[in-house]
């Protein structure tokens, strides 16, 4: 597989600059949507799964732009409520709510429980769409558990209630070194680049 360009389905910067230095060695350019003409490309995730939006959103930058394509899904899956908010953790309460708003919500729902029933994870999908039709995708996870109370001010989402025991702390007051080397989205990063380099 020859592969020099690919383009990411984000707008997020951060993903994009991670994305471009673990694919810098390979010589691969990643571009964002921007530089495709495609920017705030709304792509309907009615995947079941982590990895089946992952594929949906590839796909469809994919055939939008002609180029090779990587997309992320990811979220959070709560053992205590049967896996949510998992593929619905971005709009887990319904529309109008932030991460603050979906925290709260979140925590209300677990109120009761002691902490070794509040085992939760982290899942990240990335998946690979090619023009020729071949492609991937894989998955990683972090374990931990969820908070009474959301600790730090880094990260994102519900990394303020999510406690990674390794480290002691929330991802939320991890550094963000730490944090990019333990996540689910490490893990997979990982995981990805070893399979990209075994078709290159």
């Amino acid at each position: 597989m020859k592969l020099t360009q690919l383009v990411m389905a984000t707008g997020n910067k951060g993903k994009l600059a991670e994305l471009r230095a673990l694919l810098a060695p390979l010589r691969i350019e990643v571009l964002s949507p921007a530089d495709c003409g495609v920017e705030g490309m709304e792509v309907e995730e009615t995947g079941e799964t982590f990895e089946q939006n992952a594929l949906i959103k590839a796909l469809a930058y994919m055939r939008a732009t002609g180029l090779a394509a990587v997309a992320d899904d990811s979220g959070l899956s709560v053992d205590a409520l049967e896996g949510a908010p998992g593929v619905h953790s971005a709009r887990y309460g319904g529309p109008g709510l932030g991460d603050a708003d979906r925290v709260a919500l979140l925590l209300e729902q677990l109120e009761a429980l002691p902490v070794e029933a509040r085992g939760a994870h982290f899942t990240s999908a990335i998946a690979l769409a090619l023009p020729e039709g071949d492609g991937f995708v894989v998955t990683g996870e972090c374990y931990g558990t969820l908070t009474r109370e959301p600790d730090g001010e880094g990260g994102f989402g519900y990394d303020p209630i999510f406690f990674y025991a390794p480290e002691g702390c929330t991802f939320a007051v991890m550094a963000p070194e730490v944090k990019n080397r333990v996540s689910h989205r490490a893990v997979a990063m990982r995981l990805f680049l070893e399979e990209l380099e075994k078709r290159l």
